[in-house]
């Protein structure tokens, strides 16, 4: 249902209002059916995913790599992924041991929770929420943008099952509890593979926790757009965490750097794959080895889109360096260590900005 809000919203300060402190987000402006797209949303040129900077979907070779886990442990499997790490940083997962219907749950989840009205997503606001682990918001900082994103997003850190049992949203606690559990196992099977090309030879408690210590979920909601070429879903940038496994619907819309630096990549939604990217610790700890690849998403002018991405990262208290195992044979550290939380602080502390955060580990 629309909100009960004019449709003659043009100001920045109504816009931020209804948007922002009254919690209806983007999604409550594309159901006031806007004719065009409010200023503070207008990209600049640069920014906006044209036909000029995209890549033809039609050329094979400029695809990211679609791999069968059917068969895991046939070696083939492992070396299609690290080679899929080195060269993309991104690569798509089919059978691989998730069931559907799990997938599914969460994606039915993720629209239930952004139907609320906006009075029940305010509860879970950065200013209302009763954990900090549980944030509802739009955009990606919008204080530091000086263009906001066309997107709505609700964040929920791990803790505990009891911590996200109390204050994980009812709308969507459960489906969201499952399909984490679900992935657990997949996400120690893609680690193992890519550490063992590292020599890494064991997956040890202490390296485990490294990796894979913490982890966010987040659900997004990219809403119809007037005017979706003037905007973005979300920007460029690239993950600060270990590895990145994304739902993502069949609408589609997800674009990453193509190997030629310059270009963007759609990724094509497959039923019941899952998208894996290597995030920024991962190509700090593997020493640029596994890229870390800028990504973006489109706005969409005709469909309501969402996208379920789960983060796996090290804790907030790890110390994040080239492994020891990477730097044995003499190869020089290209990143120094780094305090996890203070990276992820310097990369939500502004806007989008492509590869950006990296810089700050850099030696």
């Amino acid at each position: 249902m629309a909100p009960p809000v004019a449709q003659t919203i043009t100001d920045p300060s109504s816009v931020t209002d209804f948007v922002i402190s009254k919690s209806h987000g983007v999604r409550g402006l594309s159901e006031m059916g806007l004719k065009a797209l409010p200023k503070q949303y207008i990209q600049p040129l640069e920014e906006r995913i044209t036909t000029m900077n995209v890549v033809a979907t039609t050329n094979p070779g400029e695809y990211i790599p679609i791999i069968d886990m059917s068969n895991s442990d046939d070696p083939k499997v492992a070396e299609a992924i690290c080679n899929a790490a080195e060269k993309w940083g991104f690569f798509q997962l089919v059978n691989h041991g998730v069931p559907i219907e799990v997938l599914e749950n969460v994606k039915e989840a993720t629209h239930r929770f952004f139907e609320l009205p906006a009075e029940k997503k305010t509860k879970y606001s950065v200013e209302h929420s009763a954990s900090k682990n549980v944030r509802f918001g739009t955009s990606f900082s919008p204080h530091a943008e000086k263009a906001l994103e066309w997107k709505d997003w609700l964040s929920l850190f791990y803790v505990s099952e009891d911590e996200a049992s109390a204050f994980w949203p009812p709308a969507c606690k459960a489906e969201v509890l499952e399909y984490m559990k679900k992935t657990d196992i997949l996400t120690k099977q893609i680690l193992e593979m890519l550490m063992k090309r590292l020599n890494v030879k064991e997956l040890d408690q202490e390296k485990e926790h490294l990796l894979m210590g913490s982890k966010r979920i987040n659900l997004n909601c990219y809403p119809v757009c007037p005017n979706p070429e003037l905007t973005v879903g979300v920007g460029r940038h690239s993950d600060v965490s270990t590895l990145t496994i994304l739902l993502q619907d069949h609408i589609g819309g997800l674009y990453i750097r193509g190997t030629d630096k310059k270009s963007w990549v759609h990724v094509p939604p497959v039923k019941g794959s899952l998208v894996i990217n290597i995030g920024d610790a991962l190509q700090i700890m593997s020493n640029g080895r596994y890229k870390s690849i800028e990504h973006r998403v489109a706005a969409n002018g005709c469909k309501n889109r969402i996208s379920v991405p789960i983060f796996v990262n090290p804790r907030p208290s790890d110390l994040i360096v080239p492994l020891p195992e990477v730097l044995a044979s003499g190869e020089k550290a290209v990143y120094k260590q780094v305090l996890y939380s203070d990276y992820v602080k310097h990369f939500f502390r502004k806007a989008h900005d492509g590869k950006g955060t990296i810089d700050f580990a850099k030696a």
